[in-house]
């Protein structure tokens, strides 16, 4: 197993052509801990992880792995893996060839690379595809292979910039839990970067949510999704309803109930309050004050758009699968917070 090293960018600042890519970014990576960067095009994730490879430099700030000063150390002298969104195989070498070249780089010896090599096709499950070429493997299959020579030369950390983004959703969602196994039983400390937020949250030990070239919030995944620091992070990260309502400090009115506030909240006024679909409840209601708009099948789970009668505003209820089919567009119902705490932003 490798062992696990820590990994501190501090106050990185990249500038291209007047626009801040890194706005002093600081970010610290536990050893062995897998770390996702989240957040939309351009806030400034992906200049970050080729801050650390070593692909590009800072303006100022600090990179260090296990505790030595990177920051002017080349890539090829940096001992990172790299996995991207194109597979970037030799389509000319085999998957066995492909996951030893940087062994050879590296002079290793032919029965140490083959050997190497094996254990590496079959961490990832390829072990039956060891002499196929790129041609003859499914873009899963190839992204394994890259995962695979990323490991192979035992790195002290391991970068991976969207290398699921180019597959299909079924096996996107299969090689992640692939590549969570692999890095856990690797022990390789690991920085992720991806605009999915399931992904992130699926894969992660920590999430950090960046805009703008700033580190917004980084927290466990559980802690970001019930606790944003931001109104930005709470619907970047997951659907987010916001309907208007009273601050009272700790607490808020809206939807004719009184709410727990996040720390952070807008604390006096009028405010939009944010709240999961998840923490919403809805009922049939022959009285009630709100209509639904529409209800959809999703699966595992469903979902009802209503409108509260309020400013014209839509709300998203996460309901059973089962009882999708209770509600129809039209139907008056009561719509009710379940109490979780919500956050509170000053109406602008």
């Amino acid at each position: 197993m490798t062992r696990g090293v820590a990994v501190q960018l501090t106050d990185l600042r990249r500038t291209y052509s007047g626009v801040n890519a890194l706005d002093g970014l600081t970010l610290h990576l536990e050893p062995g801990e897998l770390v996702a960067l989240l957040g939309p095009s351009g806030c400034g994730k992906t200049t970050a992880l080729r801050c650390l490879a070593g692909l590009e430099d800072p303006d100022s700030g600090r990179v260090e792995v296990g505790g030595k000063d990177l920051t002017k150390v080349s890539t090829n002298k940096r001992d990172m893996g790299m996995v991207f969104q194109a597979y970037s195989l030799f389509p000319h070498l085999t998957a066995r060839q492909n996951v030893e070249f940087g062994l050879q780089l590296r002079k290793q010896g032919s029965e140490q690379r083959r050997r190497r090599s094996a254990e590496m096709l079959e961490l990832v499950g390829l072990s039956a595809h060891v002499d196929k070429y790129a041609h003859q493997m499914s873009g899963g299959q190839q992204q394994r292979v890259a995962l695979a020579r990323a490991l192979a030369i035992e790195p002290q950390v391991l970068l991976l910039d969207e290398p699921l983004s180019a597959l299909d959703a079924k096996v996107r969602t299969q090689l992640r839990d692939e590549i969570r196994r692999i890095q856990l039983e690797v022990g390789t400390t690991t920085l992720f970067v991806t605009h999915d937020q399931e992904e992130a949250l699926a894969i992660a030990d920590r999430v950090g949510v960046m805009r703008s070239g700033k580190l917004l919030q980084l927290a466990a995944p559980q802690e970001l999704y019930s606790r944003p620091a931001d109104d930005f992070v709470a619907d970047f990260v997951g659907l987010t309803n916001r309907v208007v309502g009273t601050s009272r400090g700790t607490t808020a009115e809206a939807l004719g109930a009184s709410l727990p506030l996040l720390p952070g909240s807008a604390t006096e006024g009028t405010v939009t309050v944010l709240i999961r679909p998840e923490h919403l409840t809805v009922t049939q209601d022959a009285q009630g004050s709100a209509v639904v708009i529409s209800s959809s099948f999703l699966g595992a789970q469903g979902r009802v758009v209503v409108s509260p009668g309020e400013d014209l505003q839509q709300v998203l209820v996460q309901v059973p699968s089962a009882a999708v089919a209770d509600f129809a567009p039209g139907d008056r119902v009561t719509l009710r917070p379940v109490g979780a705490p919500a956050l509170a932003v000053a109406r602008g």
